[in-house]
C-alpha cells in the first residue's frame, strides 16, 4: 500500500460559522490518503487459469467422440443405482466396524501390558505394509487355504460349529472383511494419535476433581481428541468410498463393477467411467457435509468465534442486500417563546 500527500480539503463549515457538532475536521498537512496497491499480475493470471478452464470445458463438450445422451441416460439406470446403495452400505459397515476395532487397537497400543501391545502392534505392521488390492484377493480366496471354517478347543477335536469356507466366505463377505480390516489398522493410529494429543494434566485436573474414569474420558478427554481425530477420520471415510472399487476384482457388484459390466456389452467404456465419476463426486460431496460440521462443533474448545457456515454467509449476503432502515425525520428549527 503506498501514501500520497492528502489534496487540499474544502472548508467543512461556512464563513462565519463556529465549529460544534456534526461539523468535519479540518484537513491539515500531515493527513495521509490511503491508496490501494496495484496488483495487475493477479488479474492477469486469474485470466489465463480461466482461459485454460473454459478451453478444457469446450474441448470436453463439443467432444464429438463423447455420446452425453447415453451419459444422461445411464445416470440413472437402475443397476448403477443398485451399485451407488451397494456401495455406500459397503463404506457404512467398513467404517463402523474398522473405527470400533480401531478404539480396542489404539487402546491396546496404549496399554502397558507388553503382549497386548505387541500384537497390537503387528496387526497394524501387518496391514498397513500388505496392498489392499492383495488383501482383497487373498480373502476372496481364503477357500483355497481352508475348507472349513470351525469354532472349537484349540489343539483338540472338540468343534462345537463348522461350516464350508466358500458358503460362508462370498464376495460380499470378501470384500467387507478384507476393507475392515485394512482400515482399522490405519484408523487406529488416528485414534491413537488422537489419545495422545491430550495434554496429561487434563486427566490429573479432572481426577482432582473428583471425577470418575469414565465421566473423565466421556467430558474431558473425549471432545479434546474427537477435535485431532474427525479430520483424517472423514478423509479416511472418502478413500473408503472410492477403495470399494478395487472389489470389482472379486465381482462385488458396486458402482465401478456395474458401471464396467454395462460397458463391457455397449462397448461406451468412456460414459460408464464419466456417470460412476459424477456418482463418486456426488457421494464424496454428501460425506464432506457432516465432517464440516463434526469440526465445528469439536473445534469450539480453541475458538471462540467459528466462522460462519455457508448457510450463515448466504443469509448474510441476502440482508445485506434488503433496503436499510427508514431515515430519521428531519429535524425543524424550534423558535424560542
Amino acid at each position: 500500500m503506498t501514501t500520497a500527500p492528502a489534496a487540499p480539503a474544502a472548508p467543512s463549515t461556512a464563513p462565519g460559522a463556529a465549529p460544534g457538532f456534526g461539523a468535519a475536521p479540518e484537513s491539515t498537512d500531515d493527513d495521509v490518503r490511503a491508496i490501494p496497491l496495484r496488483r495487475p499480475w493477479r488479474w492477469i493470471s486469474a485470466a489465463v487459469v480461466l482461459v485454460f478452464v473454459a478451453g478444457f470445458a469446450y474441448s470436453v463438450f463439443t467432444n464429438p467422440n463423447i455420446d452425453f445422451a447415453a451419459i444422461g441416460q445411464f445416470l440413472v439406470d437402475p443397476r448403477i443405482i443398485d451399485g451407488v446403495w451397494l456401495t455406500l452400505l459397503i463404506t457404512f459397515i467398513a467404517m463402523v466396524v474398522s473405527t470400533v476395532l480401531a478404539i480396542v487397537i489404539a487402546a491396546m497400543r496404549l496399554s502397558s501390558n507388553p503382549v497386548l501391545t505387541s500384537v497390537a502392534w503387528f496387526y497394524v505392521w501387518a496391514f498397513r505394509g500388505t496392498p489392499l488390492l492383495v488383501q482383497i484377493v487373498l480373502w476372496g480366496y481364503l477357500g483355497l487355504l481352508y475348507e472349513k471354517l470351525s469354532i472349537g478347543i484349540p489343539f483338540t477335536d472338540i468343534v462345537f460349529w463348522q461350516a464350508d469356507t466358500n458358503l460362508l466366505i462370498t464376495a460380499m463377505v470378501a470384500g467387507i472383511l478384507a476393507l475392515t480390516l485394512n482400515q482399522a489398522a490405519y484408523s487406529s493410529e488416528i485414534v491413537r494419535a488422537g489419545m495422545i494429543s491430550v495434554d496429561e494434566g487434563q486427566r490429573e485436573a479432572a481426577y482432582s476433581l473428583g471425577m470418575s474414569p469414565l465421566y473423565t474420558f466421556r467430558r474431558v478427554l473425549l471432545p479434546q481428541a474427537m477435535r485431532v481425530i474427525i479430520p483424517p477420520m472423514g478423509n479416511e471415510t472418502i478413500s473408503m468410498l472410492k477403495n470399494t472399487s478395487l472389489l470389482s476384482v472379486i465381482a462385488v457388484l458396486e458402482i465401478y463393477t456395474q458401471a464396467t459390466v454395462i460397458s463391457s456389452q455397449n462397448l461406451k467404456q468412456v460414459e460408464l467411467l464419466i456417470v460412476a465419476s459424477i456418482w463418486y463426486l456426488v457421494m464424496t460431496s454428501i460425506l464432506s457435509i457432516p465432517q464440516y460440521y463434526l469440526e465445528r462443533r469439536y473445534g469450539r474448545g480453541t475458538s471462540r468465534n467459528l466462522p460462519p457456515t455457508p448457510f450463515q454467509r448466504l443469509r448474510q449476503a441476502f440482508a445485506s442486500r434488503r433496503p436499510g432502515p427508514e431515515p430519521a425525520p428531519e429535524t425543524k428549527a424550534v423558535s424560542a417563546a
